[in-house]
């Protein structure tokens, strides 16, 4: 069988193709990503005095080194709450936030598969029945195409067609590079909602539960004052003391009742918060309700500034700056020419009967190239709108770790200052309650008036109350931190 020089020079042309396209396989235009340096590392925690950084030598920039995949753990066990512990795990299945967050991820995933499909060829088929006529009039090329065959005849067509484009410049492997980290991103966004919606569920549980203590000390200090204020009548009626006495105690009773309503409309509102962050309606979700008990754990010293590496927010904005760097490398590819390889093969007929007769065949493969000459100014403008997206990323990224640094000093602040206030607060109620004991004593000796008791009475009942808040700010805290240091320590 022989070979003609036209089948030659196109099965030649074919194999320069490929060969040019393996050549430049490795060729991609656009800047290396390399992880920018992140912030600079403070010598210590000046939030504490007993918790500094470990592992620093000096104030530095550091090189990004996100470990958002490293396991968390139940962190919220460290209360030793069962309550919240249930709420933690039905949340994990039920909240919609988190399945909005998933439901991304599919769709950034589902996205990178779209753009690695450019790296392979694209085959297709468009195959086509016509009946035609062709017109009498026309050049006898058109009317006489076929010996036999009148001026209206079927025709049909089944090809099949193939494009690849030449990732000479790198383009497509820029433009996977980016869809890829785009997708890493949206998995550390799953782990930011997840860590967000446990934070909140142990915040809102906390306050809860602090409110259904101010309750309590509310509700006792109602039948503590009921009875005050029958004393006060009983003396009234004795005439050991006057009308403003009986007034007096039944203000400071009815003043305390007051403060009933406001703190059952917080708790509710609590409550239907974390209706929401389990997934339930709020109409008939319920916590039964029981004091605050549970105490603010112990804080480890020496906490790691490497602790931050693990928060998913810092790796979803790190997988950004990333993204954005290979999309310099897409605007800047888009200088050169594309490349395309095409084929077209299939048979054609005018009948069915001999479609699939070999004579029947028809094929055309060779290369394209699309070359920009003139753009007004459009790829300049690409790669300059690329360069400002990553350095935007950069800034954000830094901008997220400063956040979390200042997160971390607050909170390690607030541990150590709402436990000294917590303690100085015990001290004031253990006094208060003893100054209160004193002049009731007084009072019914006949000794003061009833406005120093009154004094005492709301004295013990307002330490009493900041001291249940207080407790409950300590807790808060204690999971704000262990949010801003990624889940626990």
């Amino acid at each position: 069988m022989s070979i003609t020089s036209e089948k030659m020079r196109t099965f030649l042309l074919v194999v320069l193709a490929v060969c040019v396209s393996t050549f430049f396989a490795g060729c991609k235009v656009g800047p290396d990503y390399k992880r920018p340096q992140a912030t600079t590392i403070p010598p210590a925690y000046t939030g504490a005095t007993n918790v500094g950084l470990t592992d620093v030598s000096a104030k530095s920039w550091k090189i990004a080194e996100p470990k958002a995949e490293v396991a968390k753990g139940q962190w919220w066990e460290m209360f030793h709450n069962s309550e919240l512990n249930d709420l933690e795990a039905i949340a994990s299945t039920a909240n919609q936030q988190l399945k909005i967050a998933v439901a991304r991820f599919a769709e950034a995933r589902a996205q990178m598969d779209i753009t690695r499909a450019g790296l392979f060829p694209n085959i297709t088929s468009s195959s086509s029945y016509a009946r035609q006529h062709t017109s009498k009039n026309a050049p006898s090329t058109f009317t006489g195409l076929t010996a036999g065959i009148g001026p209206t005849f079927n025709e049909i067509t089944v090809p099949l067609n193939l494009s690849y484009e030449l990732d000479i410049w790198g383009r497509v492997r820029r433009s996977v590079e980016s869809s890829r980290a785009q997708t890493q991103a949206a998995a550390d966004d799953i782990e930011t909602i997840k860590l967000m919606i446990q934070s909140e569920i142990a915040v809102d549980y906390f306050t809860l539960r602090a409110l259904d203590t101010q309750k309590a000390v509310l509700l006792s200090s109602v039948k503590v004052f009921t009875k005050s204020l029958q004393l006060t009548r009983n003396l009234r009626a004795a005439g050991a003391v006057s009308d403003l006495d009986v007034a007096q105690s039944e203000t400071i009773l009815k003043t305390t009742e007051a403060q009933v309503p406001s703190v059952v409309l917080q708790r509710a509102k609590f409550e239907h918060a974390l209706a929401v962050l389990v997934g339930q309606p709020a109409s008939t979700f319920r916590i039964p309700e029981h004091p605050l008990s549970t105490e603010p754990p112990l804080i480890p010293t020496g906490l790691p500034s490497q602790l931050l590496e693990r928060r998913p927010d810092i790796a979803a904005a790190e997988r950004r700056m990333a993204a954005a760097n290979a999309n310099i490398g897409v605007a800047k590819a888009a200088y050169f020419p594309l490349v395309q390889l095409n084929g077209l093969a299939g048979f054609e007929s005018i009948n069915a009967g001999s479609l699939f007769n070999w004579s029947s065949r028809f094929w055309a493969v060779g290369p394209s190239i699309t070359i920009p000459i003139f753009e007004g100014g459009r790829l300049r403008a690409g790669v300059r709108f690329a360069k400002a997206s990553y350095n935007e990323f950069v800034a954000t990224y830094r901008e997220t770790v400063l956040a979390a640094f200042s997160e971390v000093e607050d909170n390690l602040a607030a541990q150590t200052l709402l436990a000294n206030q917590y303690a100085l607060q015990l001290d004031a109620l253990t006094a208060a309650r003893w100054q209160l004991e004193v002049v009731n004593n007084q009072y019914r000796n006949g000794l003061i008036t009833y406005l120093e008791v009154a004094t005492a009475q709301n004295t013990e009942l307002n330490i009493e109350f900041a001291a249940a808040a207080l407790r409950g700010q300590q807790l808060v805290a204690a999971v704000t931190l262990v949010q801003a240091l990624g889940g626990g320590w």
